[in-house]
């Protein structure tokens, strides 16, 4: 018997990836996708704990959903992923219309879950952490693609420990993929028609395999003696399956990425020149009391590794965290300066929020006044729009190559695709060009967007 399924996703790309993940194994249990709650007979919420404001966001979402359970009792409402993980059975007492709580390492048992809801009434908890656990043998339903674009989860979890974050506590440790399985699903992308893949990990950097997590496996790289298999390695494997794949990759830890990852995005064309590397903040005393393992100036020389290996025309972005425990004004200002010294193409940019057990938590008090946090975040973003509109006017007039993703947001007489440095341009409609390479010549541009022609 058909059933339908609804599933929205907050936060990070993983969870994203993690909604596609889901969705293929409930499909398996005769679930089809649907895109209105009130004709769902199962809706699953995928959160993020990262701050505050996004567990808020989930709450108010969910008060949107009881209005439908009231008038449907019998359908089951589930609350997947950090935020699952972070308050287990608190949710399930607060938020009554909740009927299961399932962590990120607990999705495959979800057919359970849901059996034991709708066979015995009760409700369903799974949030057990797993250190083996990658869903490596699912082919996800691409629920979030526009056919031409998808992505792919190459490793779970994090060892980091940075004090303000929780997602080491919610994803549990770094495990990495078997990499065949990843260059089968990248083969397949291509073979289905995508174009442009993105490898995902809390960490990518810190990617790790060894053949002796399963010696029946025979890798098609050797990236030394032990048989290791690095970031890197991947990388570059990742590109070797067709010049007409681009490969994009999230998230790096600056005190992970190497000059061998450097080398790779500069000798591989289809490997994208643009790096997201966080800085989180631009006082090393902050740095240091974030967990984050580098200084101010290690950070800087890790930018001019970059800019002297890849070169000045590749894309970085940022992460900023403002008003951290303790931060003076002068810390703040040293943030200010970093993003001077470095001119982001564009930075996330957010105050702190406290998160409960997180070391920050546990260790430092949450002392700055949220009226100072914002007018120092105000500070940043203000900077980062004019950092983003001086780094886009370098395009103007330039030719690009442009991996058309489908039409404007705002007009279906204007497309829209993304440089390699993974900006956004928009120019004028032609038929048949989505999923296809064109070369569009950039002539306007505002802080966040490029406009072109196409050549």
């Amino acid at each position: 018997m058909n059933k339908n399924l609804f599933i929205q996703s907050y936060g990070c790309a993983m969870n994203f990836s993690d909604s596609e993940i889901v969705a293929s194994i409930l499909k398996k249990d005769g679930y089809s996708l649907c895109n209105k709650i009130e004709e769902s007979d199962l809706v699953l919420i995928n959160t993020c704990s990262i701050r505050e404001k996004a567990e808020d966001t989930v709450r108010k979402r969910l008060e949107t959903i009881n209005i439908h359970k009231k008038s449907k009792p019998e359908m089951v409402v589930g609350i997947l992923g950090c935020m699952a993980e972070r308050l287990k059975e608190k949710l399930l007492n607060e938020e009554k219309i909740v009927d299961i709580v399932a962590g990120p390492d607990a999705y495959r048992d979800l057919p359970n879950l849901v059996k034991n809801v709708i066979e015995k009434n009760e409700k369903s908890v799974n949030t057990i952490l797993s250190l083996e656990e990658t869903y490596e043998n699912i082919e996800p339903v691409r629920i979030n693609s526009n056919g031409v674009t998808a992505f792919i989860s190459i490793m779970r979890g994090c060892d980091n420990m940075c004090s303000f974050c929780v997602v080491p506590y919610t994803r549990g440790r770094e495990r990495s993929r078997n990499p065949n399985s990843i260059l089968n699903e990248a083969k397949d992308l291509f073979d289905k028609g995508y174009r442009e893949i993105t490898l995902l990990g809390q960490n990518v950097d810190s990617f790790k395999w060894s053949p002796e997590n399963n010696n029946k496996i025979k890798l098609e790289k050797q990236s030394d003696k032990s048989g290791i298999i690095y970031f890197s390695d991947l990388l570059e494997m990742t590109a070797k399956i067709s010049p007409d794949l681009r490969i994009r990759f999230s998230t790096s830890h600056p005190k992970d990425i190497t000059n061998d990852v450097l080398k790779v995005i500069k000798n591989y064309e289809n490997v994208c020149n643009y790096i997201h590397l966080p800085a989180q903040s631009g006082n090393s005393r902050i740095l240091k009391k974030m967990n984050r393992t580098y200084d101010r100036e290690w950070y800087l020389n890790k930018i001019n590794d970059i800019k002297s290996i890849v070169g000045d025309s590749c894309a970085i972005s940022s992460d900023f965290i403002t008003g951290f425990c303790s931060e003076s004004e002068k810390e703040h200002i040293d943030t200010l300066s970093l993003m001077d010294n470095v001119i982001y193409d564009y930075s996330y940019m957010f105050y702190y929020s406290e998160r409960p057990g997180t070391l920050a938590h546990k260790k430092f008090k949450d002392d700055i006044p949220i009226e100072i946090k914002k007018r120092r975040l105000s500070e940043i973003v203000n900077k980062q729009n004019n950092h983003s509109l001086v780094r886009n006017e370098l395009t103007i007039d330039n030719q690009y190559k442009i991996l058309v993703e489908g039409t404007s947001k705002k007009t279906d007489k204007y497309l829209r695709g993304r440089t390699s440095e993974n900006k956004m341009v928009i120019f004028p409609k032609r038929n048949n060009l989505i999923g296809k390479y064109v070369d569009v010549k950039i002539k306007e541009c505002n802080s966040a967007t490029l406009f072109g022609e196409l050549c």
